[in-house]
């Protein structure tokens, strides 16, 4: 394998590893919410921030990070994302209140809207165009993968901690 092609294969595997977690997460944390609600007694209107305060960042970031990922460079505003996306969600399992929460999903918004906005840019700036249309293809398909295997995975996480935290056996 070429340094090229191998370039192509690490931006491909990148991006497409990206595409998927973003969505997932989100559709993960739609199932958790009733046991966020548990752990936190919150009340339905603050609990439905948690998922809308992630698309309302993401949203209205999108067209500003892909600006600038056209001015500074599509890799480091990728990276950025990444690590802020990572660095958000590690806190989002840590936040000691539901507040805060909703704080943790906006940033980690933020961090998706970054690579959202760059993931196919990269793909199509380094994958030659007779493979491009492949590529971009596998990436979609990671993204909905993402968002297919969030309820069912989320759904099996939630009830093996729920297991683990009441000693029950469901």
């Amino acid at each position: 394998m070429s340094k090229g092609s191998s370039t192509q294969g690490i931006a491909l595997l990148t991006a497409a590893v990206a595409s998927f977690l973003t969505p997932f997460m989100s559709s993960a944390l739609n199932i958790a919410l009733p046991a966020i609600d548990r752990e936190f007694g919150a009340d339905a209107v603050l609990l439905s921030w948690i998922p809308t305060s992630f698309l309302l960042a993401a949203a209205v970031t999108l067209v500003p990070f892909g600006k600038l990922a056209d001015l500074r460079g599509r890799k480091r505003v990728f990276s950025l994302g990444l690590a802020v996306f990572s660095a958000a969600s590690v806190l989002c399992m840590l936040a000691p209140s539901v507040i805060l929460l909703v704080l943790l999903r906006a940033l980690q918004g933020i961090g998706g809207a970054m690579i959202y906005a760059t993931a196919v840019a990269i793909i199509s700036s380094v994958i030659a165009p007779e493979r491009r249309g492949r590529a971009i293809g596998i990436n979609v398909s990671a993204t909905y993968l993402g968002l297919s295997l969030g309820p069912p995975l989320g759904g099996a996480m939630i009830l093996a901690q729920h297991q683990q935290h009441c000693g029950e056996h469901v």
